[in-house]
């Protein structure tokens, strides 16, 4: 009698391989950041087309247009890359966006469409990102090993900030040589060198069927797998306290660093060009130790290192406010960046380490829904607290914010002794 061994429909198993030596890893690392800096130039064609066709507040409008639709979609973005699996959602998402650019950049050449039909492609883009940042979370788990995974984290910090780098002067250098149709056309053209590598990626880990003990005949529905993905993310220590650290520092951080930075630049007369400095200090510490990561592809005591990364980091945060000096500021942001790049990086490869393949874009769409839904509700927040009490006491209070989501970590023992494995 001969047994078949129960391995799913995955690729058979390949000995692991560093994550920086894997093809497979390398194709998706291009596509990511192929599109991120597509992202970018994206982001200045639509601001300087949205400033040429209306008022600045119409032109703000437009930006912030994509917000709503991908913090209300954010969740169902999680139970589509579960049900379709992340590959075929991110090719599928790249897709759409490179047409709808490509469209729109088609109809700018030949007329003045107006602030609508902007505002339309922001609305597009905020719906496909709902559904694309759930699977780009997902992946990585799908084509490395568990032991990899902190290591692609740190790959993927490195390729964000060439992406920053690249893709704002990309952007304005195609809107200076033929407008905003010419930058359009640029990120089309970046969110399509995407596509083929993001089709080469052999998927090698999938789930099992019932991986989460359902049945699954019949199929659940959607609203279905979003309740069994929030009952089973409620029902992991680790996971459901790594939400609570998640939203918590994210609330302190963001608005501080968006919005605050800004005006404090302004209040200590710093102008554009300091709080520029301040911003690449934080930026180069972020990059440095995503450069740690990459090389060294593990962080034992993940963590607790996470929690008191963070709660380091939230007394950085509202150090800045009281630096005395720009060269002092741009020194604590340099450690803002070297705490926020390890924290962020260990939060994500702590979900997918710790989460099931079959729940675990419902786990990353619960996450970006905090990072990316909420915690940008706090900028004008933050900007009538600074009008009201001025920026000290406003980076203090968003930094006790910050630590809090540090202590919540330091006092849940399942995530402090969480570990990624080796």
């Amino acid at each position: 009698m001969t047994v078949t061994p129960a391995i799913s429909e995955a690729a058979p198993p390949t000995p692991e391989r560093p994550a920086h030596r894997d093809p497979d890893v390398l194709r998706w690392l291009g596509a990511y950041a192929s599109s991120a800096i597509g992202d970018n130039v994206y982001y200045v064609a639509l601001s300087w087309a949205a400033v040429q066709a209306g008022t600045p507040s119409q032109a703000g409008l437009v930006m912030a247009a994509s917000a709503l639709p991908r913090a209300l979609l954010m969740l169902g973005g999680g139970v589509i890359a579960d049900r379709f699996g992340p590959r075929r959602v991110l090719l599928a998402g790249n897709g759409v966006r490179c047409a709808a650019v490509v469209a729109v950049a088609a109809l700018l050449l030949v007329s003045s469409p107006g602030l609508w039909l902007l505002g339309a492609l922001a609305l597009i883009f905020g719906v496909v990102d709902a559904v694309l940042m759930p699977a780009l979370g997902a992946l990585p788990a799908r084509i490395t090993a568990r032991g990899q995974l902190a290591r692609v984290q740190g790959m993927r910090g490195m390729a964000n900030r060439l992406a920053n780098v690249l893709g704002a002067p990309l952007g304005g250098l195609g809107v200076a040589l033929g407008g905003a149709a010419a930058a359009f056309g640029t990120a089309a053209l970046l969110f399509a060198v995407a596509l083929p590598l993001l089709a080469a990626v052999r998927i090698r880990h999938r789930p099992r069927e019932g991986a989460a003990g359902q049945e699954q005949l019949p199929r659940p529905t959607a609203a279905r797998d979003l309740r069994d993905g929030l009952t089973y993310l409620r029902r992991n220590p680790v996971l459901a306290r790594l939400m609570v650290v998640i939203a918590l520092s994210d609330l302190g951080f963001v608005g501080p660093l968006n919005v605050g930075l800004t005006l404090l630049a302004d209040e200590r007369g710093w102008g554009a060009s300091g709080m520029g400095w301040v911003l690449s200090g934080f930026g180069t510490g972020a990059g440095a130790m995503s450069l740690l990561l990459t090389v060294r592809g593990r962080v034992p005591h993940a963590g607790l290192a996470l929690s008191a990364a963070i709660t380091v980091g939230a007394v950085a945060v509202g150090a800045i406010a009281y630096a005395p000096t720009l060269a002092a500021a741009v020194g604590v942001a340099l450690a803002v960046g070297l705490l926020a790049g390890l924290s962020g990086a260990l939060c994500s490869a702590l979900m997918q380490t710790e989460s099931d393949p079959a729940f675990i874009g419902r786990v990353t769409s619960v996450a970006g829904l905090f990072s990316l839904g909420i915690a940008p509700l706090t900028f004008p927040l933050t900007g009538a607290a600074v009008a009201l009490w001025g920026t000290g006491p406003v980076f203090v209070a968003s930094a006790g914010v910050c630590a809090l989501g540090g202590l919540a970590g330091l006092g849940s023992g399942a995530l402090r002794r969480a570990e990624l494995p080796r």
